[in-house]
C-alpha cells in the first residue's frame, strides 16, 4: 500500500487489502472512508504518513471505538472528537512487530550463520519498534515444504518441526533446504524513531491494538513475544535509520555476524529515502560489515526485483538477502515461495 497516496485512494487500497487478510471489519471501514467526504477530510487534515488507515483506526479503537463494529461509531468518533484521538494519531505509529515473520525469516538467518562458518549471529533490526522480532532462536516452527521440480509435479514432503512450542507455522514452497538447528543469536540490538518498552503496560496495550480485530491468533502471538522480550530485554537505541544505523552495525560486530534486517519497515520512509536506504546497505554489505535480509512490499526497494519471477500477487512481500529477492512471504508470515 502507497502511503503517500491520495487518502480515497489508499483507504480503498486498504479495504482490498483487508478483503484478502481475513478483516470483515476493516474492510467495511475503509471502503466507508473512502465515499465519506467529512471524513476524508478530517483524516487530510493529518501530516504526511499520519493519514495511514491502521493508524488512524488504531487511534479510534485505543479511545473505545469497538472493532468489530458498525462504521458510524467509527465515523461519530472521529468528526466528534475533542482532539484526544487526533494526539495519539500525531504522537504514535504502526509499531506492528509481528513476530509471525520470522518462520520466513529464520530460515534465511539460519542460512547466513551457515555461510559464516556458524559463527553466532548479532542481529540488527532497522525499524524494530519493541524488538520482538530479535528472539528467531526462542520460538518453534512448523514448516510445511513443498518441492518444485522443471519437469516434474510438486512433491509435498512431510512437516519439518524445529524447537519449542508455541510453534510459528508456515508452509513453505520452492527448493529451500529448511533449517536443522535454530541460529545461536549472542546480541539483540534495534534502531527506531521511537523505540518501545515491553516493560510499559500502555505501549504494550498500544501495540495490541494495532492488530487487527478478528485476528486472535496474532494477538496470542504477539502476547507470547512480549513475555519472550520481557524476561530478556533486547538492546534498542533511537535514532533514524540513515544516520545512525552505520554506528549501530559498528558496536554489533563486536558480537558477532553482523545481520541487518527489517520487515515491512522501509515503506513507512519517503520515496527518496528508500532509495538512500537501499544504497546504503549496499554499500555496508560491499565494505563487510553486515549482511543484509530485507521483507517489505514488491515496489518498496524496487531493485531487489531484478532477475526475480513474476510475484504470484500485489499484496505479498519480497524477501531479499544482500538485495537480491530470495522468496515470495505472506505479511504476516503465514507462507514462503522461495525461487532464491
Amino acid at each position: 500500500m502507497d502511503l503517500y497516496a491520495d487518502v480515497a485512494a489508499q483507504y480503498t487500497e486498504f479495504a482490498e487489502y483487508a478483503a484478502a487478510s481475513a478483516s470483515p471489519c476493516f474492510e467495511q471501514w475503509g471502503h466507508a472512508v473512502a465515499a465519506d467526504e467529512e471524513v476524508l477530510a478530517w483524516i487530510a487534515a493529518l501530516p504526511g504518513i499520519k493519514k495511514q488507515p491502521n493508524l488512524v483506526f488504531a487511534a479510534a479503537r485505543f479511545h473505545g471505538v469497538e472493532a468489530p463494529g458498525p462504521y458510524e461509531a467509527l465515523r461519530s468518533a472521529l468528526l466528534d472528537d475533542d482532539g484526544t484521538i487526533r494526539a495519539t494519531i500525531l504522537e504514535r505509529s504502526t509499531q506492528t512487530n509481528e513476530a509471525g515473520r520470522l518462520a520466513a525469516l529464520t530460515p534465511v538467518f539460519a542460512r547466513l550463520a551457515i555461510e559464516a562458518g556458524r559463527r553466532p549471529l548479532a542481529l540488527v533490526e532497522a525499524g524494530a519498534s519493541a524488538g520482538l522480532c530479535l528472539y528467531p532462536d526462542r520460538w518453534g516452527y512448523d514448516w510445511t515444504a513443498t518441492r518444485t521440480r522443471t519437469t516434474r509435479p510438486a512433491v509435498p514432503t512431510r512437516p519439518a518441526f524445529l524447537g519449542p512450542e508455541p510453534r510459528l507455522s508456515c508452509p513453505v514452497t520452492g527448493d529451500l533446504a529448511l533449517p536443522t538447528a535454530l541460529p545461536e543469536i549472542t546480541w539483540r540490538g534495534g534502531l527506531d524513531l521511537n523505540p518501545l518498552d515491553v516493560r510499559d503496560k500502555d505501549q504494550m496495550t498500544w501495540l495490541e491494538v494495532l492488530v487487527w480485530p478478528e485476528h486472535d491468533d496474532r494477538r496470542d502471538r504477539l502476547r507470547h513475544a512480549i513475555e519472550i522480550a520481557r524476561a530478556d530485554p533486547p538492546h534498542l537505541e533511537q535514532g533514524d535509520i540513515l544516520a545512525d544505523l552505520p554506528l549501530l552495525v559498528a558496536d554489533a560486530s563486536r558480537h558477532g555476524e553482523v545481520v541487518v534486517f527489517h520487515s515491512a519497515v522501509a515503506a513507512y520512509l519517503p520515496p527518496d529515502d528508500r532509495a538512500r536506504f537501499d544504497t546504503m546497505m549496499r554499500r555496508l554489505v560491499a565494505d563487510g560489515a553486515c549482511r543484509w535480509v530485507s521483507n517489505e512490499g514488491l515496489n518498496v526497494i524496487p531493485s531487489v526485483l531484478d532477475g526475480a519471477p513474476e510475484p504470484p500477487d500485489t499484496k505479498t512481500l519480497v524477501l531479499a538477502v544482500d538485495g537480491r529477492a530470495v522468496a515470495w512471504t505472506h505479511p504476516h508470515g503465514r507462507s514462503m515461495r522461495w525461487f532464491g
